[in-house]
């Protein structure tokens, strides 16, 4: 997770030290192993190094090939590594980026569709005088972008990174703000807080060509055809050696790594398999960071204690009881947060905050499992089918597994719903409740009417709606969508983001590509069965996990605990002169309780929504709003 940024004078002008310099030394937090700068011309790039590869410590970026002068930089883990040396014919030693390099010499635009990891990367080639930059199929590494037609290009991992250049404005862009407020996180994946900076979406690539930007979607999961085996064990042991596969390409470092371990499966799969490959090649037991609650009759916290049990394993925790030993180091971590989103972050802030601690540059998650191991509705695959009896025992066991205060009864009749009521229908039946909804929206609403009305709040809503609504279909390509659902890659950003903070990297073997198209191949039932959802990776952990993690029901998280740990005795919550910072975009009366009709709840995650964004405009908007009166 290295940092990358560049500079492409459109007017012809040489890009100095001077205007590439503030880009590099705000990336320097992201990259603390070096960083380092190419100048030619009219033509700049950065790099910071966050060495976690053995290739990485050996290799310097930017890197030019002498004999094209096409030249790279790159943030960027491959996991096809002997794949591509053997299709290009390269030396072994080489490091990623000389390899995408190389990779981009024999394939041209082409060559992300031949690279499998975590990647962003920008190529200047001067033969055609062209810049190319692309970003990975989830979007696990981030490129933010500029275009001053006539005047400059410019890129880099992160948006403020590309404010440091004198010429770029600094605007706020205040449709991403009303997004915040109102939970539109994944309303695109091409926004920023920031007008005129975008963000590079995943999957996709962009060449700029004599001041002309062309951006296209190269990334997509293959087809798979459907996988038929002769017995639930034999699915299991492929998917097991597949994901086994992907957990060992993310094993690659030259320093020891860690592991996220909540009380849920996912996490949990990924620390018990990479520990057992840990052992079995003699190296130290795995850290592990765990964030638990105060006593065990949270399940999750018991849970957690259970998987701690794992074998080769170091866990460390951080508990709720032992908040002081972090308070201080979270309160300003929250402070400073690139992105508002972040601010609730508290639990994954103290998790990496510990692993940073022991001095890990990696650590494992198991993010993508919902989405990568996720089923469609059950229920209707099996009305479709005519098996009625299997879907009557999918809505008995979801409701056990979930525990619903709803009836069996009712949650078959919405799959029967989904199934047999047209698609024309069930969606002009959804908008009609979104209209019931907003029409029986409290008053006191956090965003102010004014802003509301100004960014258009209301189509903002329904662009969102329409860009997250999960496919109800069960073929290849609805699934597709659900495994590359816009919420995983807002969801991985964040990670990003966080673990950005502390120079660290997230690596989710569930969203390695053979993992998710593995997962594309298999029957609807071999991810859930019975009500029990990720049917085949509890079967695969069986010899891995305790089957009281294996087995766990429903879905518990202590993340708002945390945060609210942190919130409620912060010396400064009784302050109110960050609100006028807001003002111009929050309405007064959603702040004071007395005219309040929000929960307890309500209220304290609208302040904490305020300050969250009172502390951005500080920190990094730096724009000076005052309210029209």
């Amino acid at each position: 997770m290295s940092g990358i940024c560049g500079i492409v004078a459109l007017n012809g002008k040489p890009v100095g030290d001077a205007e590439l310099g503030g880009m590099v030394s705000t990336l320097e937090k992201r990259g603390p192993d070096g960083s380092s700068v190419w100048l030619n011309g009219s033509t700049a790039f950065g790099h910071t190094l966050l060495a976690t590869t053995s290739e990485a410590l050996t290799e310097t970026l930017p890197l030019t090939h002498q004999p094209t002068g096409c030249t790279i930089t790159a943030d960027a883990r491959l996991d096809n590594r002997e794949d591509l040396i053997a299709g290009i014919g390269t030396p072994d030693a080489i490091g990623d980026g000389e390899l995408i390099l190389r990779a981009y010499l024999k394939w041209g635009a082409d060559c992300a569709d031949h690279l499998h990891g975590d990647f962003a990367f920008a190529i200047w080639d001067p033969r055609e005088e062209l810049l190319f930059c692309t970003r990975d199929l989830i979007g696990m590494r981030q490129l933010s972008y500029h275009l001053g037609p006539g005047r400059l290009f410019a890129f880099a991992t992160e948006p403020d990174a590309i404010l440091q250049h004198p010429e770029i404005p600094r605007r706020i862009n205040e449709g991403r703000i009303g997004d915040f407020l109102e939970d539109l996180e994944a309303y695109d994946l091409t926004s920023t807080f920031y007008g005129g900076v975008h963000r590079l979406p995943p999957a996709h690539a962009m060449i700029l060509r004599h001041g002309a930007l062309r951006i296209w979607k190269y990334g997509h999961l293959t087809p798979q055809p459907l996988l038929k085996l002769p017995s639930d064990e034999a699915y299991s042991e492929a998917f097991l050696d597949v994901f086994t596969d992907a957990v060992r390409t993310r094993l690659r470092s030259p320093d020891p790594i860690g592991s996220m371990l909540s009380g849920g499966m996912d996490s949990g799969s990924v620390t018990a398999v990479a520990s057992q490959l840990l052992k079995g090649s003699g190296q130290p037991p795995l850290d592990t960071f765990s964030a638990i609650g105060t006593d065990d009759n949270c399940r999750e916290t018991r849970t957690i204690k259970a998987a701690q049990t794992i074998d080769h394993i170091d866990p460390q925790t951080v508990s709720l009881a032992d908040m002081d030993i972090y308070r201080e180091d979270l309160q300003g971590l929250v402070r400073e947060c690139a992105d508002p989103f972040d601010g609730h972050m508290t639990l994954l802030f103290a998790v990496y905050l510990s692993a940073s601690r022991r001095g890990r540059k990696v650590v494992l998650d198991g993010v993508g499992g919902d989405t990568t191991l996720g089923a469609q509705n059950m229920i209707a695959w099996h009305l479709r089918r005519g098996h009625f009896m299997q879907a009557w025992r999918e809505a008995t066991g979801e409701e056990q597994f979930w525990e619903h205060p709803d009836a069996a009864w009712k949650t078959l009749l919405r799959g029967a719903g989904q199934t047999f009521v047209p698609k024309s229908l069930r969606e002009a039946r959804r908008a009609l409740m979104r209209r019931r909804s907003n029409a029986a929206a409290p008053v006191n609403s956090l965003l102010d009417p004014d802003f509301a009305a100004r960014i258009g709040i209301e189509e903002r809503k329904q662009r969102n709606a329409a860009h997250v609504a999960m496919p109800s279909g069960d073929g290849q390509a609805d699934r597709a969508r659900r495994i590359l659902h816009p919420y995983v890659t807002v969801a991985r950003e964040r990670y990003d983001r966080v673990a950005n903070a502390m120079a660290i990297e997230p690596r989710d073997p569930f969203l390695d590509r053979r993992v998710m198209e593995f997962c594309l191949s298999l029957p609807a039932d071999q991810l859930q069965k019975g009500g029990w959802p990720k049917t085949i990776l509890r079967r695969s952990m069986h010899d891995y996990l305790p089957d009281s993690v294996r087995w766990r029901v429903g879905k518990e998280h202590l993340g708002w605990d945390f945060t609210l740990s942190l919130w409620q005795s912060a010396t400064a919550q009784s302050d109110h002169s960050f609100e006028s910072t807001v003002w111009p975009f929050i309405c007064k009366r959603s702040l004071n309780p007395a005219e309040s009709d929000d929960s307890e709840g309500d209220a304290i995650a609208h302040r904490l929504s305020a300050r969250y964004l009172a502390n951005w405009i500080s920190t990094w908007g730096r724009v000076d709003y005052r309210k029209k009166t």
